[in-house]
Order: structure tokens, then C-alpha cells, then sequence
């Protein structure tokens, strides 16, 4: 039977391809019916018509437990994929899951009409706040044990982050009086997706079938999720930032979901300024009102 590769550090696990490993996926499901996805992070595999498997290699083992264990609580209460099984093998996990039907929102959105798109935004924004509003004692395992001095770590290294990013110096002088002026607080910590974009919300008909892609979940500020809402979802589209907001039940502050944006883990405003409309201004309040404002 094929085992799977040594891949302990990040440059054993790039070097891979998902093809490279398909005979050892074949070996661990006893199956050839096995297609490998092209999205995605981590190696992931249509298996057959109604499952996917997602492996773990040894460098990210930990997000297996993450990942398997939001599943098991949200499954029921939002529409995420049924774990069928889980395990590890040569040191990498892997999880089976139900597979959602439909395609993603990515797919999909290029060819959906504005109306559509207007009529998806309340519901997913009631899908985004169902999930904060769960609370079950066993997300306490998620990360970070600590939300505030989570974000007083990530404050300490922001300058540094954004210049290895290559963003330009003048935005870059101004984030420090930006994060200073924005107050945080001790906010409620909540269930967060953290890349809660189009590419991770199945459609099939018209309808919501499902949220997945949960290996990076966390809990913390809520506005930490409206990251991806407004880079990746609304986009800077004011109208569809007010009726996704319309579905969460509740406003946010730019000013906040900004802060968070400079400070996630992922963050990369040089990329974010090729893909999404240009402020009125070169400042980070006229930023945060373009990307996270309703404009209204």
C-alpha cells in the first residue's frame, strides 16, 4: 500500500502535488474513485458523487482537530458538511465529509444578475450570525486562548507584517495612529469562520447549502469575520454590504472591521488594492467607509 511523503515543514508540503499523493489516497479509502479539487489550502478530493476528503499534512496536523471538531457542533445548526470518518495515517490526518451540493458562490457569481446578488446578501448574513450566536462548550479549543492579548501580539507586529507585503510606505506610516485612534475594547468572543468568502458558501438552485472550509476557524470579535465579508463578499459594494448587514441583525463599524483587516493573520493590502475600487482618499477612514461602509 502507498504511504504518504514526509511533509514535517512548509517546503516538504509545496513541494507536493495532490496527484503525487492520489495512490496513497486510493490506499487509505480502499477506492479509485477519487478526483482531486483544484481550490483550496489543503489537499482536498471529491470522493465518488457524495463525499470529499481533506488531508492534513504533519506541518498543519493540528487544523485536522479544528476543523473535525467545528464540524461535529455546528452540524444540525448551520449547513456544513456531515463528518463521515477521520483519522491519521503516516502522520497526516485526514477527514471524509458529506459532500454539499451545488457550486461555490465564486463559480457562480460572475454570471448572477444584480438582483440575485442583492437577494443572497440578507441570507447570508443570517448564516454568518446564526453561527456567532452558537455556543457550546467545545469551541472553548479554539484558538486564541487569549482575544485581547491575540490582538496586542498581532498590533506589535503590524508595521512589520504589511511592510514584508509590499505595501507602500505612505499607507504603511499611517496605520500605527489609525490602530491607535480605533477602539477595540474587550469585545464577546464568538464562533469566527475567518475566511467567510465566496469561494467557501455552496449554492444549488438559488439556495444556501452549505458553509465549509473550517480549518482556520477561531473565536474572537465578530467584526474579525466581516474582514472577508467586505473584501471578499460585498466587496465594497455599499448597497450589498447594507442588506448583508440587514440579514446579521446588526450594524457594524468600518472603522473597527478595518482594524481587523490590517491586524488578521492573512492580511495583504497590497493584493486588496488590485482587486477592489479605490477610495475617494488616500486615508484609512475613506477606506474603511469604501470597503465596510453602506453608503448610506
Amino acid at each position: 500500500m502507498a504511504t504518504f511523503p514526509a511533509a514535517a515543514t512548509e517546503a516538504e508540503y509545496t513541494a507536493l502535488t495532490r496527484e503525487s499523493l492520489l495512490p496513497a489516497v486510493s490506499g487509505l479509502l480502499g477506492r479509485d474513485d477519487v478526483v482531486p479539487f483544484t481550490e483550496g489550502s489543503l489537499p482536498v478530493y471529491a470522493v465518488g458523487e457524495d463525499l470529499v476528503l481533506k488531508l492534513y499534512p504533519p506541518v498543519y496536523l493540528d487544523e485536522l482537530h479544528t476543523e473535525r471538531t467545528v464540524l461535529e457542533v455546528l452540524h444540525g445548526t448551520l449547513p456544513t458538511p456531515k463528518v463521515a470518518d477521520s483519522g491519521e495515517r503516516d502522520g497526516w490526518g485526514w477527514l471524509l465529509m458529506e459532500r454539499l451540493p451545488g457550486r461555490t458562490l465564486k463559480e457562480l457569481w460572475p454570471s448572477m444578475s444584480t438582483e440575485d446578488k442583492r437577494r443572497l446578501m440578507p441570507e447570508l448574513g443570517e448564516l454568518l450570525a446564526t453561527l456567532h450566536a452558537v455556543d457550546a462548550p467545545r469551541l472553548a479549543v479554539l484558538a486564541p486562548a487569549d482575544w485581547t492579548e491575540f490582538v496586542a501580539t498581532q498590533r506589535d507586529k503590524v508595521v512589520e507584517h504589511h511592510r514584508r507585503k509590499k505595501l507602500p510606505e505612505a499607507w504603511v506610516a499611517r496605520i500605527p495612529a489609525f490602530l491607535e485612534s480605533v477602539d477595540l475594547g474587550t469585545p464577546p468572543v464568538v464562533p469566527l469562520h475567518t475566511e467567510f468568502m465566496r469561494d467557501h458558501v455552496m449554492i444549488d438552485d438559488g439556495r444556501i447549502t452549505g458553509l465549509f472550509d473550517f480549518e482556520p476557524a477561531m473565536r474572537g470579535a465578530a467584526e474579525y469575520d466581516f474582514v472577508a465579508v467586505g473584501l471578499f463578499i460585498t466587496s465594497g459594494d455599499g448597497d450589498l454590504m447594507r442588506r448583508f448587514l440587514d440579514g446579521y441583525g446588526q450594524p457594524v463599524d468600518p472603522r473597527r472591521c478595518l482594524a481587523y483587516a490590517l491586524l488578521h493573520v492573512y492580511s495583504n493590502f497590497s493584493w486588496y488594492f488590485e482587486e477592489l475600487p479605490a477610495p475617494p482618499e488616500p486615508t484609512l477612514d475613506a477606506l474603511a467607509e469604501s470597503w465596510w461602509g453602506t453608503g448610506s
